[in-house]
């Protein structure tokens, strides 16, 4: 998304466009900002109790009872199914990067995915033992 930003603003600034076609990229500008704010990073915690996570200033809070999980397992997503939030062939996507994440699968058969740098580490902190 940097890019993006960067991009859009160097070329509203330089470019020799009609002043509405400026006022356009200058709001892609900002509107690429505020995403990458939203969505730049990915906060997971886990307690004796819950698993929690959001994204970036606390966007898109979710939360679950560790009792209400059946199953984890450390997975590998598919690079065409993007980051942000997804909805894949496994259930709900939540990623900010890389491929790796942990899929959850709640008692009441619903599955999700938390993308993680850390997979082992999310797999273990809600271990079913």
């Amino acid at each position: 998304m940097g890019f993006g930003v960067v991009f859009c603003f160097v070329v509203a600034m330089t470019s020799g466009t009609q002043p509405w076609v400026q006022v356009v990229l200058l709001c892609a500008c900002v509107l690429l900002l505020f995403m990458t704010w939203l969505f730049g990073s990915l906060t997971v915690e886990v307690d004796e109790e819950e698993l929690r996570h959001w994204f970036g200033p606390g966007f898109w809070k979710k939360s679950y009872q560790l009792l209400h999980i059946e199953s984890a397992k450390v997975v590998r997503n598919s690079w065409f199914w993007g980051w942000g939030i997804r909805l894949t062939p496994h259930g709900w996507l939540y990623n900010v990067s890389g491929f790796d994440a942990v899929q959850i699968q709640l008692r009441s058969g619903r599955t999700f995915r938390i993308g993680t740098d850390d997979p082992q580490g999310l797999f273990e902190a809600i271990s079913l033992d």
